[in-house]
């Protein structure tokens, strides 16, 4: 048993670390500081390191032209890899920590870009790895898997690179394509990273950041959250020509290596990256365009209770209802501890972990990037960045990226290569703990509080669902446009709106149209989109199966299965690991399945505006 209540911990913490009385995370069981001499020590390991895997690489001819891999030559290729990448990612985690919270760092900056420099050969030499394990034949694969225990540990990641390499260019391309990135699409990114994070808006004669800007959209005065958007977007027009840049570069060099790959076009790539097939994505993404007529009634709902005819996008977030919880951080945390608690006495142990170990960076601040993330830090062990405001969306927000730590948590076991996730299956447990935190507020609301339960949980799920799908939109016009060249401002702007009117429909008024400067998804993992969607929906219909256990009793068999699922996500793809629980991806009863469930939702938000109305 950990001593004392969760605020009572957080109150300790803020007395080392605080933003206004919220934690920063904590980074000195790594290093001392950016110049500690240990991290300088084993940066110069590192890059002894890599220099002798190439010299592996290269005995045992890691190749594409190369003699095929045996048990004797694929395990101590694998361990090395395994190793290196356990060594190194404390590494880049602990710089990141310092990038991400403060982008006028000047020393973590450096850091950063050396720390880029010193493992770009690992790009080249994971391609060559690719390529050497595509050269495998079925018969010698399956010989392969009988003879060797590290083949067999490693199966799910020997076939994906066996099909990884079937869209690989020749050796010396990839090679290029691997070290030119950080001065390419790289650069692009860590550019906009950047500007963004630097970027203020003039709000009633103040300079604020635009993740404070942003923040102001869930006040609940109308005024506020007017001139706070008039605000944004005047900052983001003031940056709009360098956000274009970037972009250009981005998709620029991604489409044109997806056709150099032989992709048929821009979504194929994504889709071998997210592991699943365009069945799958058909399947659900048909199921979301006929949930709209839905979302819309929403939104329609919304509007009259805001006493409008429509809305406009500064009142997407706009809070409705009201909560006699005031949901600073700590009393947030609190909250998510004991809910977690409520699954399960093992979810609850490792939300105490986290507080307790100080592993969240929660306040707003300048030069500090928008938005959240959970990152790893050491074998198990996880970072949270996040921009709370208090409300229970930034709650759900914390459980939701305490769901990407446990499930961390439950990788602890595997190697690094057994622990590649991809996307689609690294959003189920991040969904499922923000389901049971806003789960357990609705079924505790009465009253007004009832009403700010379902307006938070049906504002989040129309931004996963319709949100989302404008954003994937909007990334497959702008992948089409950018073959035949650059594209201005205005036409991102353009399209931006364009694909919001496609998902809101007549929902709005005033839209959002530099959406695209906004989210950093755009500028990183292609479709870095739909992959939230199928989180979503796959992680509803997880828990809707938990609420059919539960009722029978038999929580702690699904509990069990679901554990292991979570273990298992780097090592299964997704319809193998969607079939343990009887689940058929590519059948569009699934997808509205879990799509009727947020309709449920939508009947009583209507019902209750219209009867307060």
């Amino acid at each position: 048993m950990r001593g004392g209540s969760v605020a009572s911990r957080l109150g300790a913490m803020t007395s080392i670390a605080h933003d206004g009385g919220m934690p920063r995370w904590r980074t000195d069981d790594l290093y001392a500081s950016l110049s500690d001499p240990k991290l300088e020590q084993d940066l110069d390991e590192l890059r002894a390191r890599i220099a002798d895997l190439e010299t592996l690489f290269d005995r045992l001819e890691v190749r594409k032209d190369g003699p095929s891999a045996t048990p004797d030559t694929l395990k101590p290729v694998l361990d090395a890899m395994n190793a290196l990448s356990t060594f190194s990612a404390p590494i880049g985690a602990y710089l990141n920590a310092f990038f991400t919270t403060d982008s006028r760092d000047a020393l973590a900056q450096g850091r950063v870009a050396a720390f880029t420099t010193l493992t770009l050969p690992l790009g080249p030499l994971r391609s060559r790895l690719t390529a050497w394990l595509g050269g495998l034949s079925d018969a010698q694969l399956s010989e392969l898997l009988s003879a060797s225990d590290t083949a067999r540990d490693h199966e799910h990641f020997l076939r994906r690179a066996i099909e990884l390499a079937r869209h690989q260019m020749s050796p010396p391309e990839e090679d290029l394509a691997a070290r030119l990135r950080p001065s390419g699409a790289g650069g692009w990114v860590k550019l906009h990273g950047n500007v963004s994070s630097q970027l203020k808006g003039e709000f009633r004669g103040e300079g604020l950041p635009v993740t404070a800007l942003r923040a102001l959209a869930s006040d609940a005065d109308e005024d506020v959250r007017r001139d706070a958007f008039a605000a944004e977007i005047a900052a983001w027009k003031s940056s709009e020509v360098v956000f274009a840049a970037a972009l250009n570069g981005v998709k620029g060099e991604e489409g044109l290596l997806a056709r150099r790959r032989g992709f048929p076009d821009a979504v194929a790539p994504s889709l071998l990256t997210h592991g699943i097939d365009r069945e799958t994505l058909d399947a659900m993404q048909g199921a979301v365009v006929r949930s709209f007529p839905d979302f819309r009634r929403y939104f329609a709902a919304k509007a009259r209770a805001l006493g409008k005819a429509k809305l406009d996008w500064w009142d997407i977030l706009a809070p409705l209802g009201h909560s006699e919880t005031e949901w600073t951080y700590g009393a947030g945390a609190e909250f998510v501890e004991r809910q977690f608690r409520g699954y399960s006495e093992q979810l609850g142990d490792f939300a105490a972990e986290a507080f307790d170990g100080e592993w969240v960076d929660a306040g707003p601040r300048e030069g500090k990037r928008s938005g959240a993330f959970c990152m790893r830090w050491t074998r198990g062990k996880s970072r949270i960045l996040m921009n709370h405001a208090p409300s229970l969306d930034s709650v759900s927000t914390l459980a939701h990226e305490l769901g990407h730590g446990y499930h961390n948590a439950r990788l602890a076991g595997a190697e690094p290569l057994q622990r590649e996730t991809p996307m689609t299956l690294a959003e189920t447990a991040s969904i499922f703990c923000e389901t049971v935190v806003q789960n357990a507020a609705l079924a505790e609301a009465t009253g007004p509080e009832r009403m700010y339960v379902l307006e938070t949980s049906l504002m989040g799920h129309a931004q996963v669902v319709v949100d989302i799908h404008s954003r994937f939109l909007f990334e497959r016009a702008v992948f089409e446009r950018r073959e035949g060249g650059d594209l201005n401002p205005q036409e991102f702007n353009d399209l931006m709106s364009w694909a919001q009117r496609e998902t809101y429909g007549d929902a709005l008024g005033t839209l959002h149209p530099y959406m695209w400067a906004v989210k950093p998804h755009y500028y990183s993992l292609g479709f870095y989109n739909y992959p939230y969607t199928f989180g979503l929906l796959f992680g509803l219909g997880l828990y809707a199966q938990y609420v059919a256990a539960r009722e029978a009793g038999t929580e702690a068999g699904f509990q069990t299965r679901y554990d292991e699922l979570l273990a298992s996500t780097g090592r299964e793809g997704p319809q193998a690991l969607a079939a343990r629980f009887g689940i058929d991806l590519r059948a569009p009863d699934f997808w509205e399945g879990s799509l009727n469930v947020i309709r449920q939702q939508i009947d009583a938000y209507v019902e209750t505006v219209d009867r307060g109305a």
